[in-house]
């Protein structure tokens, strides 16, 4: 994989965690939507959503109730920060820098890369997750 490859826009095309006994697990559901942009200049962005989440009852962005808001936050990840490859690894470097969580914030989470010429994947040791994009741009 090259640095070429890498830069542009990613569709989700699955998105998995292994738990410890064996299990696959779809921690967003199994038509979770989601994009993952790579920039030239070293920007990396993550957004992933379940389908079907409820707006609030107010119809306000920040009014929510806080079982609403917890919902929201159950039900969505995502982040944004620098990203250093390390091509003769295959992995990527994420710096994260503004999280939905901010257990993520002003950290670095290493990533293992394996791309095919069409689709690429994700993997981290964190909670053994595996995550196919497909490119779009």
């Amino acid at each position: 994989m090259k640095k070429e490859d890498l830069i542009g826009t990613w569709k989700l095309v699955s998105y998995t965690l292994i738990t410890e006994e064996g299990s696959v697990i779809y921690p967003l559901g199994k038509d979770c939507k989601a994009y993952l942009i790579y920039t030239e200049d070293g920007h990396v962005s993550a957004q992933m959503s379940a389908v079907g989440r409820k707006p609030y009852a107010s119809g306000d962005l920040h009014e929510g109730t806080l079982a609403e808001m917890a919902e929201a936050a159950h039900t969505y990840m995502a982040y944004c920060g620098t990203y250093t490859l390390m091509l003769e690894d295959s992995k990527v470097m994420h710096n994260i820098e503004i999280s939905m969580n901010p257990c993520w914030e002003n950290q670095s989470q290493e990533r293992i890369l394996d791309y095919d010429g069409k689709f690429l994947s994700i993997s981290a040791d964190i909670n053994n997750a595996r995550l196919i994009w497909e490119k779009t741009s």
